[in-house]
């Protein structure tokens, strides 16, 4: 690994370089199989997915078109779910839990450019922080989430938000910036995935 691609890889500010652009070319070759996979093959994408993400989990789908920057960054839970003309820009890690639903055209953000040294941005410095979406979350259509951000689990992104601090769990949160409009039930202590949903402690108000 080179200096900048170990540089990034541990969240300092690096350079592109040539080792970099290589890297999202081959990232973007089996994008090709994805997207370019006829409607009926879903052998072709699944595996051309599991080629191109760091871990898929058993049941996860997603939808092509789809786009990111090198994806072995990017790890999705089991049966979770990815509309079309999703964008995930993975300089850093990229962790979708189980049963995540992601609407058409999100766009999840890790890179980080200065915004007061105008002479480092000029010369393209810039650095990326991890993305968390916790399990049974749901992202609406043209969420963008922006680097170093964690949603928590059983929460619900309005449509169009863009998200720029942490979200707790069992909230609802929208807007520009994304902030928590009211909280949802909260899932009963111990409750595993497959049990009944219908366990829950009533809503709270805020």
């Amino acid at each position: 690994m080179g200096e900048q691609a170990d540089r990034l890889a541990c969240g300092e500010w690096y350079l592109d370089d040539e080792e970099l652009r290589q890297r999202r070319l081959e990232c973007w070759r089996r994008l090709d199989s994805f997207n370019g996979a006829a409607a009926d093959d879903d052998a072709s994408r699944a595996q051309a997915l599991a080629s191109l993400f760091g871990e898929v989990g058993e049941g996860a789908l997603v939808v092509p078109r789809f786009q990111c920057s090198y994806g072995f960054n990017i790890r999705l839970g089991a049966d979770a779910f990815v509309n079309a003309n999703g964008f995930f820009m993975d300089d850093a890690l990229i962790t979708i839990g189980a049963d995540v639903r992601i609407g058409p055209g999100a766009q999840l953000m890790t890179a980080l450019h200065p915004v007061d040294d105008h002479r480092r941005r000029r010369e393209g410095w810039e650095r990326a922080a991890p993305i968390v979406i916790g399990e049974n979350t749901w992202l609406g259509a043209s969420v963008t989430v922006g680097a170093g951000v964690s949603i928590g689990q059983n929460a619900v992104i309005g449509a169009g938000s863009v998200v720029l601090h942490d979200i707790p769990d069992h909230v609802v949160a929208a807007g520009s910036p994304a902030r928590v409009i009211r909280r949802t039930p909260a899932v009963v202590e111990g409750l595993q995935r497959g049990v009944d949903s219908s366990a829950v402690i009533p809503d709270l108000t805020i």
